[in-house]
């Protein structure tokens, strides 16, 4: 593996570009893709179609209100007219010198005029006070939904590293504080489950490693003597190697579990210098394939785990060279800040990877087109603990097939 210099002005020196937009894929989907510096296959898809805008719960409680307070009021108006009516139809018009006929003529006009106002001025007086009924209405619903919208707001934030959150609703002893508490119990099973499956796979890869260790020493010793036979020595050589690919399917199952923990303490890290020892390391690596890696590296501080940060980097790197061409292949590495976050982006020339596999990749021993025969590459745990640890850090990771081949994946972290 080859290494270029770094550029000192910040200018793009690789055919990669300096910065590569997100495309559809994500893991997991935050809010909204980062705009600006961001170059690449973004877009959108062809055929797609905007949905149509959303009545929210309190729209319609709000328009709920005022159309049961109308039909109220127009039935407390007709029931006023008929007795309105009824009442005035028994008043008698008394005048002189005028007949029954006439007295009777100027009652129905007497009657008529005095329903007409009398119904006019109530329609007005109906809808202005359905209009202070419709707003009254619009913060009566935003006053009861609140405690749904705590709820939904938990939600969301919620993953497997924080399911230690709780809503702990307070109030009346209502329909929505037994939602709450439901989902509350809900969240101590879920959290229950999730520490007892870590603690499971952490447990079981200790106790798988004291053998394997035993194996290896025992095989070193075998093929260090020197009257062992040809034969036996390949063979050896052989166990040994895939004794190395069960330790090495061990290390990550047990930093698989360790990254799905919630971090207990956090500490300013900058991705340029993790990023530059970890590319110190590969170098010093035995890697089958020769990849050029383009490093363009800038201070990008994030707040987390030192550790499991270079481990993010690490394994970033040594899946972009195991998954890359074998002649010719290159190597894009980017860190800095984007958007107000701490960014690190690595970029591979590699086989065609379909867009509808890219978020299968983050799955634990998952591997581009199912495959397990070639398992020198890997046992498919390295996007799985990349996503584990972003998700820890509470942070978003991207991906997205690179125009001609191989893979982007993008990381941001909150700042430090």
């Amino acid at each position: 593996m080859t290494t270029e210099p770094e550029p000192r002005d910040g200018t793009e020196t690789s055919g990669g570009g300096p910065w590569r937009r997100p495309g559809p894929q994500q893991v997991p989907q935050p809010a909204q893709a980062p705009k600006g510096m961001w170059r690449g296959d973004g877009g959108g898809t062809f055929g797609e179609m905007k949905a149509l805008p959303r009545m929210s719960v309190r729209l319609r409680l709000t328009l709920l209100y005022g159309l049961l307070f109308f039909m109220a009021g127009a039935l407390l108006l007709f029931v006023m007219s008929v007795l309105m009516a009824d009442i005035l139809g028994g008043v008698k018009v008394i005048g002189f010198n005028i007949s029954d006929e006439e007295a009777a003529a100027l009652q129905r006009q007497f009657v008529e005029q005095t329903m007409r106002q009398l119904v006019g001025r109530s329609l007005l007086a109906l809808g202005g006070v359905g209009v202070i009924t419709l707003v009254l209405g619009w913060f009566v619903a935003d006053r009861a939904l609140s405690p749904l919208q705590r709820v939904t707001t938990t939600a969301r934030r919620l993953s497997e590293s924080t399911l230690h959150e709780r809503i702990a609703l307070e109030g009346p002893d209502d329909e929505i504080k037994e939602l709450a508490d439901t989902f509350d119990a809900m969240l101590e099973r879920l959290g229950m489950a999730f520490d007892s499956q870590r603690r499971f796979v952490a447990n079981a890869s200790h106790e798988l490693r004291t053998p394997l260790a035993i194996n290896r020493t025992l095989l070193e010793v075998a093929l260090g003597d020197p009257d062992v036979s040809d034969d036996l020595r390949a063979v050896g050589r052989t166990l040994l190697a895939t004794n190395a690919r069960h330790e090495r399917l061990i290390e990550g199952l047990l930093l698989l579990a360790r990254s799905e923990r919630e971090l207990a303490t956090r500490t300013p890290v900058d991705l340029a210098e993790v990023a530059t020892t970890v590319l110190e390391h590969s170098a010093r690596g035995d890697h089958d394939l020769d990849v050029s890696v383009h490093p363009e590296l800038t201070s990008g501080k994030a707040l987390g785990d030192p550790v499991l940060l270079e481990h993010l980097v690490s394994n970033l790197v040594e899946n972009a060279i195991k998954h890359n061409v074998e002649d010719g292949g290159e190597l894009w590495i980017r860190t800095g800040m984007l958007e107000g976050y701490a960014t690190i982006q690595v970029e591979n020339t590699g086989p065609a990877v379909p867009a509808y596999e890219v978020e299968r990749l983050f799955e634990p021993f998952r591997r581009l087109n199912a495959d397990r025969v070639e398992s020198a590459k890997g046992a498919g745990l390295g996007l799985s603990i990349v996503r584990s640890v972003v998700l820890a850090h509470r942070g978003a990771v991207y991906a997205a097939p690179r125009p001609g081949g191989g893979l982007i994946v993008t990381v941001r972290l909150p700042p430090g």
